[in-house]
């Protein structure tokens, strides 16, 4: 049974179904007839458009068809590292949802299932469906969903009810992320999907930040011998926002995260090419192995071949993978920061407090506190 319907949700569907009906039975751009807020949705119509392109229609019927086996066989085989780093997030995001009627889809770069948790209704049909490892819901089985949007725009999506292509599949809410690979290559995506569902467009940020999560875990799962945590100064290290960069004894990077990539410009060559971690700061590197070895130092500043500085968080493989050591005691970290900016401001207090955005007295206070 569905949810009942507000005046400000069927005013939203209401304006799906004349973008709808202005693209798929008159011939026309959905921003003809919707021009204010549709902006951001022109991947829908270009999935619309795509799938009108190849002959579909949207009363069509879907299949929701199960690859063959042994292509099956080797989409395991191949995804076994994503599915086993996004295994715990998916536990996380199952408690997150549990009272949502929201439930997660993990597939391959493809748009195959290769894994799903939640709270997931097995007597549902439109529910078991889509759930089952091997399914193939890319855009050119099943049509317009987040699964197919996300794997195309390469961005994270929401797609609600009607915004789906097929009449089938008008039942699904869903928001959608691709994940990248330590190369930069997607390798897959994450989506949340309801059935008769309330229309929950923040679960796009929680998609997001759950791929971020783990395309991490990807990054660490490669062979390395030291983590960089970096990100630019004044934020504090040891969350998911944080750029990591593994290298190798040699110091080879083996794998980054899209943080890293958007952080470092010599990471995000297309395509991939070997980086040495000489080319990505303007200093020695080996000193960086050396200060691993002392996890209880405050971060340091690394410069970049641009101009730019990044605070610098250098971790043993051990210690990144297990969480050890990932996030230094908030005290410390603000102390190191305090006395920093003091530093760089010649011991003037009051110039380090104007800069830091607290009062004169807050210093005092914070380096009294460390002696």
């Amino acid at each position: 049974m569905g949810l009942p319907v507000t005046g400000a949700a069927q005013d939203r569907l209401a304006q799906i179904e004349r973008a709808r009906r202005a693209v798929m039975e008159e011939g026309r751009s959905m921003t003809d007839v919707l021009v204010h807020g549709w902006f951001e949705g022109a991947w829908i119509e270009r999935s619309w458009r795509r799938c009108l392109g190849e002959g579909r229609r949207p009363h069509d019927p879907v299949a929701f068809d199960v690859v063959p086996e042994q292509h099956m066989r080797r989409v395991a085989e191949a995804n076994r590292t994503l599915v086993a780093a996004a295994r715990p997030v998916l536990e996380q995001l199952g408690r997150a949802i549990a009272s949502t009627r929201y439930f997660a889809i993990l597939t391959n770069e493809e748009g195959v299932v290769v894994d799903a948790h939640g709270p997931i209704d097995r007597r549902d049909p439109r529910a078991s469906v889509i759930t089952r490892v091997g399914v193939d819901l890319s855009e050119r089985s099943v049509g317009t969903t987040a699964i197919g949007a996300a794997l195309a725009e390469l961005q994270p999506v929401w797609l609600h009810r009607g915004e789906h292509f097929f009449s089938d599949t008008g039942c699904y809410s869903c928001a959608g992320a691709p994940l990248f690979g330590p190369d930069g290559a997607c390798v897959g995506m994450l989506d949340l999907t309801g059935i008769d569902a309330a229309e929950r467009p923040e679960l796009k940020h929680l998609v997001a930040q759950s791929a971020r999560s783990i395309e991490n875990a990807l990054a660490l799962s490669r062979p390395h011998r030291l983590v960089l945590r970096l990100n630019w100064p004044g934020r504090l290290l040891g969350d998911d926002d944080d750029g990591l960069i593994c290298l190798d004894e040699e110091g080879w990077v083996a794998g980054s995260n899209g943080a890293a990539r958007q952080m470092v410009a010599a990471l995000a060559a297309t395509p991939p090419a070997p980086v040495h971690c000489s080319e990505l700061f303007a200093q020695p590197w080996e000193p960086l192995f050396d200060r691993a070895r002392h996890p209880e130092q405050p971060p340091v500043e690394v410069p970049l071949w641009s101009g730019l500085r990044l605070a610098c968080l250098p971790q043993s493989a051990g210690d990144a993978r297990s969480g050890a050591n990932t996030r230094l005691p908030l005290r410390d970290v603000e102390i190191a920061l305090i006395r920093k900016a003091v530093s760089d401001a010649r011991g003037n207090v009051m110039e380090a407090a104007r800069t830091l955005g607290i009062s004169r007295a807050t210093v005092y206070r914070k380096l009294a506190q460390k002696k």
